[in-house]
């Protein structure tokens, strides 16, 4: 077997396995995730991302450890600004917290198999059609500059959402409480609750995200392990960071400008390949190191301060 096929090997045990250990250690069903469950289950699947950081290395040498260490910062801090409207989607249709954990875990996986189909419809695009990616980096720029200067208290109104508008069209909803079944009869007729909806969103936001992110992955590697696996990982943890950050959604007010410059900076080192000047990984890899964590830190230190002073009043 080949280096690359003892990596896909791998990586896919340790996912299945992790997957078992993470529902069954770490989760109990119809109950809540306290905020020392949900660290502890963030720390599992970032020290496990890490673990296969060193086995990249290892296994495929520096550079394609450092591609893989990128990618994956780039989709977790991503994944972030993702948790913030799936909060948004829990409130909006009252899904009960004892809920939280099942609706997540299949929505999450729901857009794992979807990425895995839209990644790799976009390696094949980009190996026959190479100037796709002058129009992804683009894309990144444009995106980037639009969301470093949108307004914070922007909402999404989820009443005017396409595919929940979609979904009432073509589904007989109803709003009856259904102890997180997906479907009831009422007078023998079948509804669909809104514990469905919600998991159809979950995994439609995720591919939202992913126009962004994918373009974004692609901008650091081509290398389709490095893409797959950074991609897979970054999205296994949002059950985990959704309870930790559940409670924190305001405090990370400048987060979303951090993201903002990494997606330009991308764009632009995407750009820039066209006249052949290539930005080493190294250099991609403390931008967004930088970025994310001083966005991170700024708005933690913003938020103590606010807090000092209404305290003091």
């Amino acid at each position: 077997m080949t280096a690359i096929g003892v990596t896909y090997v791998t990586f896919a045990i340790v996912v299945v396995l992790a997957v078992i250990f993470d529902l069954g250690l770490f989760s109990r069903k119809g109950r809540p995730i306290s905020m020392g469950a949900a660290l502890r289950q963030t720390a599992f699947w970032v020290l496990l991302a890490m673990l296969f950081f060193a086995f990249t290395w290892y296994q495929h040498g520096k550079s394609h450890a450092l591609e893989y260490l990128s990618a994956y910062l780039m989709e977790w801090s991503l994944s972030i600004d993702n948790i913030f409207v799936f909060i948004l989607i829990f409130t909006f249709f009252g899904v009960g917290p004892q809920y939280y954990g099942r609706v997540l875990l299949i929505g999450i996986l729901l857009a794992i198999v979807l990425r895995i189909l839209f990644i790799s419809v976009g390696i094949v695009l980009v190996a026959k059609f190479n100037w796709l990616l002058y129009i992804f980096g683009a894309i990144l720029v444009y995106t980037g500059t639009t969301m470093f200067f949108a307004k914070a208290d922007e909402e999404q109104d989820l009443e005017k959402n396409m595919v929940y508008t979609w979904l009432k069209k073509i589904l007989p909803l109803t709003d009856a409480e259904s102890g997180g079944r997906y479907s009831l009869y009422v007078d023998g007729k079948r509804f669909y609750t809104r514990i469905l909806v919600v998991v159809i969103l979950l995994a439609s936001t995720d591919i939202v995200f992913a126009l962004d992110s994918i373009p974004a992955v692609f901008g650091i590697t081509q290398d389709k392990m490095v893409i797959y696996t950074s991609n897979i990982f970054a999205v296994l943890g949002l059950r985990s960071l959704f309870f930790l950050l559940k409670s924190a959604v305001n405090s990370f007010t400048f987060l979303p400008q951090g993201i903002a410059v990494v997606l330009v900076f991308i764009g632009v080192k995407m750009l820039l390949s066209f006249f052949n000047i290539h930005i080493t990984i190294s250099i991609s890899l403390m931008v967004i190191l930088v970025c994310i964590s001083a966005s991170i830190l700024l708005s933690l230190l913003v938020q103590r301060r606010k807090a000092e002073g209404q305290a003091g009043k």
